[in-house]
């Protein structure tokens, strides 16, 4: 049985659950600090010092989980990812033209002049987790994804994304720097050893949250957050699951059928973890409503169909 939260109304539950995991672990200015210390081998103490500018709502991006901040005349971008993705660095060549578009705007700069102006200078970083043997530090350019001409040209432009592997025992000396970034990744070793253990996911769940609640890793997060934890990682399962049906299908009918039953063992697997919280049933319902986007009457028939009484 997982371990019941000290709080009765959840604060910060209610929420649409935009933000992965890794955003929460990092959401204090302390924590965030520390990992910038850690990447840089700077020591700054003070996380006043630290101005989070992360864009909401960017204009063709759905980022979930990235985390932007100026801090000593450096804009920086992290960016987590649980799948390789070799595009990383057109997102952010997107997004820091947003931030630096803010920049410009906030501080009241004229770029129209002739006098040269200064501006922060850019850092990226993509934290990659997934399950492929990926390195511990890769550097992903946006020059590598250009269709070159034929004769030898220099692109105006380029964005390097300096991906780091921090799954369990990859960057062991950068995981010893910042503490947090260690216990992120111990608690989804955990979840993942579950997993490949064959137990159910709501089994993992429980089990490795109550390991890191008694070695002291994420306690914090995991006691007063747990619901949303927990969702988050429920989202991420049913988004890879989903991926494998639709590379099992090669056709259409397979495509749709296979969308519809991870959307169906996602909401029962949904269900089941919020009862064992001891949510009532009325709350279970509602966040069923509002995660899936389903219609009351749609939400009744999967409370009845999955809540066990």
């Amino acid at each position: 049985m997982i371990r019941q939260p000290n709080n009765q109304d959840y604060p910060g539950a209610n929420r649409t659950y935009k933000d992965g995991l890794f955003r929460l672990v990092f959401q204090r200015k302390e924590d965030l600090l520390s990992l910038y210390n850690a990447l840089n081998g700077s020591n700054y103490s003070n996380p006043d010092e630290l101005e989070i500018n992360t864009l909401d709502n960017v204009l063709y991006l759905t980022m979930k989980n990235d985390v932007a901040f100026l801090i000593s005349g450096t804009m920086n971008l992290y960016e987590h990812q649980s799948t390789f993705n070799p595009n990383m660095p057109v997102r952010g060549l997107m997004y820091f033209s947003k931030l630096y578009e803010k920049y410009i705007v906030t501080n009241g700069i004229d770029i129209y002049t002739s006098t040269p102006k200064k501006l922060p200078f850019p850092q990226y970083f993509v934290f990659y987790n997934g399950t492929m043997d990926e390195p511990d530090r890769s550097e992903l350019k946006l020059t590598d994804l250009l269709d070159m001409p034929a004769s030898p040209k220099t692109s105006c432009l380029e964005c390097i994304a300096i991906m780091l592997n921090i799954n369990y025992g990859h960057n062991k000396v950068l995981m010893e720097k910042c503490r947090r970034l260690k216990e992120y990744a111990i608690f989804v070793d955990a979840v993942r050893k579950g997993l490949s253990a064959g137990a159910p996911l709501e089994q993992s769940l429980s089990h490795a949250v109550d390991s890191c609640i008694d070695n002291d890793i994420l306690k914090d997060i995991l006691i007063k957050q747990k619901v949303e934890v927990i969702q988050m990682i429920l989202e991420t399962y049913d988004k890879e699951l989903h991926d494998k049906t639709l590379r099992r299908e090669g056709y259409e009918d397979g495509y749709n059928e296979g969308l519809a039953a991870a959307k169906e063992t996602g909401i029962r697997q949904f269900i089941s973890t919020l009862q064992e919280l001891q949510l009532s049933h009325e709350n279970v319902l509602k966040k069923l409503h509002e995660k899936y986007e389903l219609s009351q009457e749609e939400s009744e028939i999967y409370m009845k169909k999955y809540w066990e009484k």
